[in-house]
């Protein structure tokens, strides 16, 4: 069996990078478990009390890993993680996994403080992480002409809310996304709005030794963040056609 695009499914799955391919996989057989009954959700779910009465400490990593159970909305955000995610790891950030990775954990430290406000609280961070990744793919490539279910065609710096209209109209909640954009744009904020703005870096990548030491993906090279975005790719999301991840 090949893809459209001539791969088989085990040379595409080995050609993802490895910090998309990781989550992605983990997202995958978290909820698979979950699914077939070998995994009490319970026991995974972001719950203060019991982090901090218990110290179920393994929460706070294992509420990431859950997306919804199996669905249609379960498939979209394991599509977003194999688009934009990727798309970002062997775009803007090709080269530099340390910085990638910086920004996963960067985001769910954020989602972890916003989730202990008591309007922000939520089970899973695991959608809102997500949706970060598609709020700083969306600030990386502005210009991308994206179509929609193809029913609407708008540029890629409007897709997050888009999707989060989408996902009310469909009665998905409206505070895991919205907590995606909002550590989203504190991302971009630290490491490419206020640096451009101010010519000083407060967000620096602390784990460049520890990437090259287990030698995960490429060391961290020098940013081509400020990019033209009109050398950056054009694309159509979740329309049912196939696409090069590395184009």
């Amino acid at each position: 069996m090949k893809l459209a695009d001539g791969l088989s499914p085990r040379r595409f799955y080995n050609s993802l990078p490895p910090i998309s391919k990781a989550y992605g996989t983990a997202c995958l057989l978290t909820t698979t478990a979950v699914q077939l009954g070998l995994l009490n959700i319970f026991y995974i779910a972001l719950l203060h009390e019991y982090v901090f009465k218990y110290f179920q400490v393994w929460r706070l990593f294992t509420n990431f890993f859950f997306l919804e159970k199996f669905s249609i909305n379960f498939g979209i955000r394991l599509l977003m993680i194999a688009r934009y995610g990727v798309q970002l790891e062997k775009g803007p950030f090709e080269r530099r996994t340390a910085d990638f990775l910086w920004m996963m954990i960067f985001g769910a430290l954020t989602l972890l403080v916003l989730s202990a406000i008591p309007i922000f609280r939520t089970p899973f961070l695991g959608v809102s992480l997500v949706f970060m990744l598609l709020y700083v793919w969306s600030r990386e490539f502005p210009n991308a002409q994206i179509n929609i279910y193809g029913l609407v065609t708008l540029k890629s710096f409007y897709l997050p809310w888009a999707m989060l209209a989408l996902d009310v109209i469909f009665g998905s909640k409206l505070i895991p996304d919205l907590l995606g954009i909002i550590a989203g744009h504190l991302y971009y904020f630290l490491t490419v709005l206020h640096p451009l703005a101010t010519g000083k870096v407060f967000l620096k990548t602390p784990i460049n030794k520890l990437v090259a030491r287990y030698r995960i993906g490429a060391p961290s090279q020098p940013s081509s963040r400020s990019a033209a975005p009109s050398d950056r790719p054009t694309g159509v999301a979740f329309s049912g056609r196939s696409y090069r991840l590395n184009g």
